[in-house]
């Protein structure tokens, strides 16, 4: 059982079985991550927790059925005073809607009230890759040679910002891989798990294989065939937090903005295979992207270069 289905909640019998029963069937049957079902049952629990106070009691499954879009809309303006963006609360009432789904599926009627509230609009902010001589400085473990750092650190830091760049992999992606998945010597593809448990192959280029190899004949630590690949300097699993730490160092010193990220070089990666003519379809399918919609972001993003070139350069602009 999910771990959010076992908190307590402020709620009737009813409510607490079917929330229950609700992120049992997110994890289970829809697939999702621990923590996109941790984070939904978080909303959901924001909204039930409001309805106790808003109702004046714990919810039953016929409060739910009875609530209008007054009732909803008081939820939203709730989460807007408590400091969240647009973003967040349209997050909160896609899980608020989710559950009201699974309701009507399950035959314990639903909140019909939450679909017909309109989502807060977002503004559509465009991804920011790194220019591609700023991300070859990035997976470089020369940039890092100055450090007071052990070689095998530098090594293992620079290939795991390698295969964010050089294979497009999301920074949980690298670090899940195993020993016997370390893409070296004859090994050309990755098999990576990505977001809902889905599989894509990756092909690897030499010099992300080249950096691999590296680490791995540096690293102190015995790696098991089925243990992790990355490790932390104690020996354990590496804390995603530590390569985020590494690329804010490094984009001090190379004087990048705040925006270059692990996963900035995932943007990076894409951008620069569509302004090197790659396919789009082939580029989602290398991100693992479930909608081609997801990735045709990409194309206004070089659309977006290339205006402020022509600004920048032409006689007239």
């Amino acid at each position: 059982m999910p771990e959010a289905a076992s908190i307590a909640l402020p709620v009737k019998a009813d409510v607490q079985s079917a929330f229950s029963a609700w992120t049992t069937h997110l994890a289970a049957e829809r697939r999702l991550s621990p923590k996109s079902v941790e984070a939904y049952g978080r909303d959901v629990r924001f909204f039930l927790t409001f309805l106790q106070t808003h109702l004046g009691g714990p919810a039953s499954l016929d409060d739910l059925k009875s609530l209008g879009p007054r009732d909803v809309r008081a939820f939203l303006a709730r989460r807007r005073s408590e400091g969240l963006q647009s973003r967040s609360i349209m997050r909160a009432l896609a899980a608020a809607r989710s559950f009201s789904r699974f309701l009507e599926r399950s035959g314990k009627g639903s909140a019909s009230a939450l679909t017909a509230i309109r989502a807060p609009k977002i503004a559509r902010s465009l991804p920011k890759p790194l220019a591609a001589s700023s991300a070859r400085k990035i997976v470089d473990a020369e940039t890092r040679a100055g450090e007071e750092r052990e070689p095998w650190v530098l090594a293992r830091d620079a290939a795991v910002l390698a295969l964010l760049y050089g294979c497009g992999l999301r920074i949980a992606e690298a670090l899940s891989l195993t020993r016997a998945e370390a893409p070296i010597g004859a090994t050309a593809r990755l098999t990576v798990t990505g977001k809902g448990n889905k599989m894509r192959g990756v092909p690897v280029i030499p010099a992300v294989a080249k950096a691999v190899e590296v680490y791995i004949a540096l690293c102190p630590w015995t790696l098991m065939a089925d243990e992790p690949l990355f490790r932390g300097t104690k020996g354990g699993p590496l804390s995603p937090r530590i390569v985020q730490r590494a690329m804010q160092e490094m984009r001090g010193a190379l004087g990048l903005p705040e925006s270059a990220t692990p996963h900035a070089l995932r943007h990076s990666f894409a951008t620069h295979l569509l302004a090197r003519g790659g396919d789009l379809r082939s580029i989602q399918e290398l991100l693992g992207h479930a909608s081609l919609s997801t990735t045709q972001i990409y194309t206004e993003v070089d659309s977006a270069r290339l205006i402020a070139v022509h600004a920048a350069a032409h006689p007239r602009a």
